[in-house]
């Protein structure tokens, strides 16, 4: 029996979809973070960043959306707030138990985007 993916492991796109509106609940909830999404298309949000977590899992959905430096050029996000919201990906994670093995594949998945999150319009 071939091994299952992380995608696989994290439910499939239900699963990961799951994850994602817990997630964004939490970041729209929160102090520090809620505010950059006043305004937002919250359901666009949820889609692409749940299309981005498949991808990134193994799945076969594809994040077609800009890409994270576009994307986020006008978000004046600090380091603080990159670290904000990683806790409460940390946390989505835990409460649907993810395994730590995999939530920390979700997380560099992620992080790995810190630079492109932090850019700013003049940055080359």
């Amino acid at each position: 029996m071939p091994e299952q993916t992380l995608y696989d492991r994290l439910g499939g796109h239900d699963g990961i979809r799951a994850v994602v509106d817990d997630f964004y609940d939490r970041l729209v909830d929160d102090e520090m973070i809620g505010p950059f999404f006043e305004g937002s298309d919250m359901e666009l949000l949820r889609r692409t960043q749940t299309e981005f977590l498949c991808e990134a899992a193994g799945g076969p959905e594809t994040y077609d959306a800009a890409p994270v430096r576009e994307a986020h050029l006008h978000v004046p996000f600090t380091p603080e707030h990159i670290q904000r919201a990683v806790e409460l990906l940390e946390e989505s994670l835990d409460a649907f138990d993810v395994p730590e093995e995999d939530a920390e594949t979700v997380v560099e998945a992620v992080a790995a985007y810190e630079a492109d999150l932090l850019a700013e319009p003049d940055d080359g």
